[in-house]
Formats: C-alpha cells, structure tokens, sequence
C-alpha cells in the first residue's frame, strides 16, 4: 500500500485546483513523497452533499449492520497494520512497538463500539406505556431513545496517527451512533491518512453502505478545516489538538445561522499531587513512575503529568532531587514536527524567564525536531498569583509547586484549570484523610487518579476522557474514549401515540434486539406486555 496524495470523497477523489504539500519525516527533516493535493471548496461541497445523503440511510441501519461495519474496518486496519506502521514511522518518527500498540488500541476501540452498536447498550431506551384511565388526565404512550445527528466533521490529530485519527475514536463513535463522517487529515501524517481512509472506503463497499458514508480531505492550512465546520449540511464535529485551534472551530460551529456543538479535546496540565506519605513510603518508585510518565513518547501525550505538587520537606526536596538527576540524564527525542518542536522550545524559555521559577533538570538536548524534558519549579504563592504557570506546555515539562502544608496544596488544586486528568498519590490511610482535596480535584478534571499515572487511557465503557475547559470545549460533560462518546453524535427523540410497527424496532414492545430499556421506570430486557 501506497498513498497516492488525493483526497478520498465517497468513492471518487478530489479534483484539481488546491495547492500541493509533503509530509516530512520528522527524524531527518526531509520531505516524503507523494506530494498531497488540497481540497478545494468544490471539495468540501461536494463531501458534505454525499455525507448528507447517505444520512438517512444510516440512521435506519440496524445496530447488528453497523457493528459489522466496525468490525470490517478493524479487520482492515489488521491485515494492512505493517503498511499502516511502516509509513506513520516516517511520518511521525514514533517507534515501531509504540505505532503497533496503537494500531491494536484502535482496532479494539473499533470492536468495542460495533459491540456497543450490536446491544443498543447506548441508545438510552426508555418506554413510558399509557394510562388511559389515569386522573385528573390521561397519560399518553411515549417512548424514547437517541438518533444520530447526521453528518459529523473529524479532524485528526497529530500526536496519534491512528487512536485519534481517521479511523480513531470520533470517526468509530460516529459510526456506531450512524452517522456519516468527513475527516480532516492532519497535514504531519497525510500518507498514513489516506492509507488508513482507503482501508475505511474497502469497508464501506464490502458492506454495501452509501457511497457518502465516508470522506477525507487534505490541507496543509486552515481552510478547508474552517468551511467544513461552516457547511449548513454539517451537523458535529470532533477534534483534538491546541486549545487555540479547538476554541477556534468551536466559536465557527457557535456562530453558524445553526450553531452545532464542537466536541474539542484541547489543552490539559494533569496535576499530580503527592503527599508526604507517599513519598515516606515510596520515593524512589515514584521517581521512576513519574520519570516515565513524563517522558514517555517526548512527553507529547494529552495526559501528560504537567504539573506535580508536594509538601516542602527535606525528603520531598531529596525526591525532587532523585527525579531532576534522572531527568537530566535522559536523552532527548524526536518530536512530531518542526512546528511542535519550536514552540516547546519557545514554551519552555519564556516558562524560565518567569518571576519565581527555577529550572531544576535539562535532559541532553537534540538538534532539529528534538526536545529534551526541562523542568521547573516554584512556591505555591509564585503558582497561585501567575496565571501562565497553570497552562500546559505540550512536550517532557512539568512545573513542581512547592506548598508549605495540606492547605496551600488545596488552593492550588482550587486553581487549577479544567484537566483531562488528576492524581493523587497517598500513602496508608492518606487518601482517606485528604478527601477534601480529592472532591476539589474531582471538580477539576474527568478522570482521578489514585496511586497511578495519568499516561495510559484505557479503552472501556465506564472511562472518561473529557474534562471542564480548557480541557474540552463543552465544559467536561462528554467524553472521547468509551462508549460514552457516541451519545456525542446523537439527539433524544420521543415517539408519542405512535403504533408498535411505526416505532424504531428497539421501542418496540416484543424488544426483539434484546436492548435493555428503562420501562415504567425500571431497567429491563423484558418485552412490554
């Protein structure tokens, strides 16, 4: 499999007119080939006309027909995975052990959201029957359950070329909800873009679903990204990435004539707390657990540990020690492209610059697309009164805050923005004692951590992976990994007075799926009578 550089819409390719860009490999700076062709408005007007007409034939598609979409495009993604891995090397400069977990971790998220399909297990079925005799009034039938919205925009992002790609969890949960889905590329990995597209387009065929059911356009810039969120046919879009590009495109979906919601995954710092007795017992695992989290993957995952607050005491000061000798021993990586490199490196001299702050560990530094982890570190009462030590830098840095007691660690858990992510580190019996700081910390993120690291979201139905802003754009209230995140594509609808064989088969009263459904009140699989 080779990419061939030409947008994917419906069956066809886009035509020409857009100008043309490369991908580079990150790790020799250099230009891949193909060249890769933007899409033009006829593009994107052409996408959103398919898209839209393929809706309602997937709207009506039984669950059973959509798992098995999901379940082909998985299979897919396996038979052609060394393909797949071999160009997002170049592209990204990820290793190969990395990429095929990735590839594993999306093929599972694709089989866990055709299960949820198959058992309506997200549909939120919930049957009211009638009571004609009821005084003062009669109580009608009705009965309710989520449809899709229609056509859904899915920018891919760039530090995960598959899980949170084209084929990641927004395009699947999408699917699953039955809607069709029009991905932006991301310009740093378009070859692994398009290889990945076309495995989607094989299943769309191999399951005779219409031919709108699935796009992909390139760009190198902002434009298309921008008229597919303005296109009246377009009903949700997903993205992940900077909260600068998410507060963009969810302020375009504010003041379209139809505003439509922007699920946006943006910035998080993750705060790790730690508190005496963890360290006590543990120090030097969680030198070793932090050092890991921190760097795993150049420090370029939206979990990662930006922010770690201690207690001052001479063992705390000795773990911060430890970790900074680890950490400036440790080699530098290659990051995901020049751009992302930069302003790290921008990001990190202006966070040394600021009132307050010591760097406290450098890694050996790398020339070109490379980083090294630079942290930092600064008083609670430096922290709490500059607002710019709270943000995320994207990259190996943490800022440890120092507090003089439980107190001062709670204000400035009560500071902190929204994150995708908190952790707690505890020792016996310490967790119990602090949970006034665990209920502010639930306040501030979608996922709490006890005695773990926030690198690693597990793929499941109970995870959340969302949390308040700046973290995501729609306050924390959904999520973008489990299945969860189809109910993001969909909208409630209730059937009043309608007969059993004009109701959606899973309102139905025999309940011939098997879906369980609240009835009267009560969570059954059991027919209504």
């Amino acid at each position: 499999m080779k990419p061939d550089g030409g947008s994917l819409i419906g069956f066809g390719s886009s035509g020409a007119g857009g100008a043309t860009f490369k991908a580079f490999d990150p790790a020799k700076n250099t230009p891949l080939e193909p060249s890769f062709l933007s899409a033009t408005v006829t593009d994107v007007n052409r996408a959103a006309e398919l898209a839209a007409s393929a809706a309602p034939g997937l709207a009506r598609l039984s669950g059973a027909d959509r798992g098995k979409f999901l379940r082909a495009i998985a299979a897919n993604l396996e038979a052609k995975a060394d393909d797949l891995v071999a160009r997002a090397m170049l592209e990204t400069a990820l290793p190969e052990m990395r990429l095929k977990g990735e590839v594993a971790r999306t093929v599972g998220q694709l089989r866990l959201y055709a299960q949820a399909a198959e058992t309506g297990s997200w549909l939120d079925a919930r049957i009211e029957t009638a009571q004609p005799e009821r005084k003062p009034l009669p109580k009608p039938d009705h009965r309710s359950l989520l449809r899709p919205l229609g056509p859904v925009v899915v920018f891919g992002s760039s530090n995960f070329p598959f899980a949170y790609s084209v084929a990641g969890g927004d395009t699947a949960s999408a699917f699953a909800a039955g809607c069709p889905v029009i991905v932006k590329a991301h310009p740093a990995h378009p070859g692994t873009s398009e290889l990945t597209g076309r495995l989607i387009l094989h299943a769309v065929r191999d399951c005779g679903l219409p031919e709108g059911t699935f796009s992909l356009l390139f760009d190198a810039g902002f434009e298309v990204g921008q008229a597919l969120v303005k296109h009246p046919l377009v009903k949700a879009v997903g993205f992940t990435g900077s909260v600068k590009g998410g507060r963009a495109l969810a302020d375009l979906g504010a003041a379209r004539p139809e505003p439509i919601p922007v699920y946006a995954e943006m910035g998080s710092v993750n705060p790790v707390f730690i508190l005496p007795g963890a360290i006590a017992e543990r120090a030097s695992a969680l030198v070793d657990g932090l050092h890991a989290s921190s760097t795993l993957g150049v420090g370029q995952f939206c979990t990662n540990p930006g922010l770690i607050v201690l207690q001052r005491s001479p063992q705390a000061e000795q773990f911060v020690k430890d970790l900074a000798t680890k950490l400036s021993g440790t080699p530098g990586g290659v990051m995901l492209t020049a751009g992302i490199a930069k302003t790290y490196a921008t990001n990190t001299a202006a966070r040394a610059k600021q009132p307050g702050v010591k760097v406290v560990a450098q890694g050996k530094a790398v020339g070109g697309c490379g980083a090294a982890p630079v942290w930092f570190e600064a008083d609670a009462m430096s922290f709490l009164g500059n607002h710019a030590l709270g943000e995320e830098i994207f990259g190996p840095s943490s800022l440890v805050v120092w507090c003089k007691d439980a107190a001062e660690m709670r204000r400035v858990a009560a500071s902190v923005e929204g994150s995708l992510t908190a952790t707690v580190h505890a020792g016996a019996g310490e967790a119990k004692a602090n949970g006034e700081l665990i209920e502010i910390l639930a306040t501030k993120a979608g996922r709490l951590v006890l005695n773990g690291y926030p690198t690693g979201v597990e793929v499941s139905h109970a995870i959340v992976h969302g949390g308040p802003y700046p973290s995501t754009s729609d306050g924390g209230r959904t999520t973008s990994v489990g299945t969860r995140a189809i109910g993001r594509w969909a909208r409630p609808v209730c059937y009043q007075g309608f007969s059993d064989d004009l109701l959606p088969v899973e309102l139905q009263n025999a309940n011939p799926l098997g879906v369980w459904r609240l009835v009267n009140g009560e969570l059954t699989k059991t027919p209504v009578a």
